[in-house]
């Protein structure tokens, strides 16, 4: 009898353990970070945005009671081709618009920003800035010491016909 040549035997593995074990797991943990990351950045854009809208909503609120406001100079300074307009008068109308109304949903805070007034003496400009609360996210950027802020600018005059 021939002696047969040793072959090495593999050692057997137990059934559903294999060498990529595991790397399933890794890899749909990092897709729930990624579409997670991903949810939560639309979310916080959309929060911004959405404020962004009210905030500019209050500034054409002040933007068009400055103008309205103006309408005293009539007596004084005649009519024109507009109302005349001046830098206190939008400053104030602006003040007194914002102390008026309650923050609106998703905005911690807003203020009158530089650059309020009248160029022209004809148009009121309104600008204004505020801090944006974001949803889920928030308490963290605040942590952080970081925040959202938003600047919008609004422009009104009013013209006369004739």
């Amino acid at each position: 009898m021939t002696a047969r040549p040793r072959v090495p035997v593999r050692p057997r593995v137990p059934v559903g353990l294999h060498d990529d074990e595991g790397r399933l797991t890794v890899l749909v943990v990092g897709l729930l970070v990624v579409a997670l990351t991903l949810v939560l950045g639309g979310l916080s854009v959309t929060s911004v945005q959405i404020s962004r809208m009210r905030l500019l909503d209050a500034a054409d609120a002040a933007a068009l009671d400055a103008v309205d406001d103006s309408t005293g100079r009539i007596h004084t300074d005649g009519v024109g081709a507009s109302l005349p307009v001046d830098d206190a008068t939008v400053q104030a109308a602006a003040a007194d618009t914002l102390a008026g109304r309650e923050l609106p949903p998703g905005v911690t805070s807003w203020q009158v920003a530089p650059g309020t007034g009248s160029p022209d003496g004809q148009t009121a400009v309104v600008r204004m800035r505020g801090e944006a609360d974001l949803p889920l996210i928030g308490g963290l950027i605040r942590e952080l010491g970081g925040s959202v802020t938003v600047t919008v600018e609004s422009r009104a005059r009013a013209g006369t016909t004739g």
